[in-house]
């Protein structure tokens, strides 16, 4: 109601007006809400994604690592091998050293066959020595690669874990599912979990 310039509010009045800013007041404390959860969401997916790719470049350095070693082992092997060849070498000289000598009547000849034995059994010794220590540098180099190997299936996996957590942070934003929300911080500390076992060689 109007009268002489000046304005009359009716109870009517008084509870339309309560019940429009009521409503902008809660549309505006909604925005806000809806805003504070797409930028958490952002910045987790951020975060997640570096951290991803410091895994990922982990998982890529093990895989190769291993790689490495188990090239270092077969090349051992492989040495380790030719020893044993040349030790087997051996051995067929120092036979027949000794059928000779068994068989010379002169003890002169006897004497010569049996100091060729002693030099064969003494290079014998030696040359197995390096064989046995090249079979343990390769063994140890085995060792290693499936340590390495072990690391980096542990590093994809945990990468897989925060990529499905990106996956999920996109879903969320775009559904507004607080479970989805849930679930992608759950899925998230889960690949941490893994990629924490990896960095400790567990």
């Amino acid at each position: 109601m109007s009268s002489g310039g000046f304005h009359v509010h009716g109870p009517h009045d008084h509870a339309v007006e309560h019940a429009t800013h009521g409503h902008d007041a809660a549309h505006h404390g909604a925005d806000h809400g809806s805003g504070s959860s797409t930028n958490k969401i952002a910045m987790f997916t951020a975060i997640v994604a570096t951290v991803g790719a410091i895994f990922a470049y982990m998982g890529g350095a093990t895989q190769a690592n291993a790689g490495l070693m188990k090239n270092d082992a077969a090349i051992k092997k492989t040495e380790a091998s030719n020893q044993w060849n040349y030790f087997q070498s051996k051995s067929t000289k120092q036979s027949l050293a000794e059928l000779a000598r068994d068989l010379t009547p002169a003890e002169t000849e006897k004497a010569k066959y049996q100091a060729k034995i002693d030099r064969y059994e003494k290079e014998k010794n030696e040359i197995k020595t390096v064989a046995e220590k090249l079979e343990a540098d390769a063994h140890a180099f085995d060792q290693q690669s499936e340590a390495q190997m072990h690391q980096h299936h542990r590093w994809a996996q945990a990468t897989t874990a925060l990529q499905v957590a990106i996956a999920l942070a996109a879903i969320a934003l775009l559904t507004k599912k607080k479970w989805l929300e849930y679930g992608m911080y759950g899925v998230a500390a889960v690949g941490l979990g893994v990629g924490a076992l990896a960095f400790l060689h567990i």
